[in-house]
């Protein structure tokens, strides 16, 4: 069961993210809910079609795009050694300044997690912390 709502969550958006890609547009984007505590599962459903399962940049979704997305598993070796948690953070919530979805953000996934729950501004944050706690393991050594 987890499966297949894994595999529809990817397709929706997979399809979502192709959508954006094409237009400079504001593209509604479907989001399935996921846990606030589960980092990988939101990495799964809402990164994995532009960055890939593996965060590599090699998604489904990223030959469709203007750019190509970012290798995430080398946030830290490229920032010195040092995971830039505060500047992801910053991206999570307001957008990249990489124009490779057509426009200078990619989709501003932090209103959208916040919107997910009750408590908005605090499952936000949560949402975004276990996102980045997630992207923190697949690091390269």
């Amino acid at each position: 069961m987890l499966k297949r709502l894994t595999l529809a969550s990817m397709a929706a958006a997979l399809v979502a993210c192709m959508g954006y890609a094409q237009t400079t547009n504001n593209v509604t984007i479907p989001v399935t809910k996921t846990p606030a505590t589960s980092g990988k599962q939101m990495f799964v459903n809402y990164c994995a079609p532009c960055h890939g399962v593996d965060g590599t940049g090699q998604g489904p979704v990223s030959s469709s795009l203007k750019m190509p997305p970012a290798d995430l598993t080398l946030l830290s070796k490229n920032n010195g050694g040092q995971f830039p948690d505060a500047h992801l953070a910053a991206v999570l919530k307001f957008g990249a300044q990489t124009p490779a979805h057509g426009s200078a953000e990619m989709p501003v996934w932090g209103p959208v997690l916040g919107k997910m729950d009750q408590r908005t501004e605090e499952n936000e944050q949560l949402r975004i912390s276990n996102l980045i706690r997630y992207l923190k393991t697949i690091q390269v050594k």
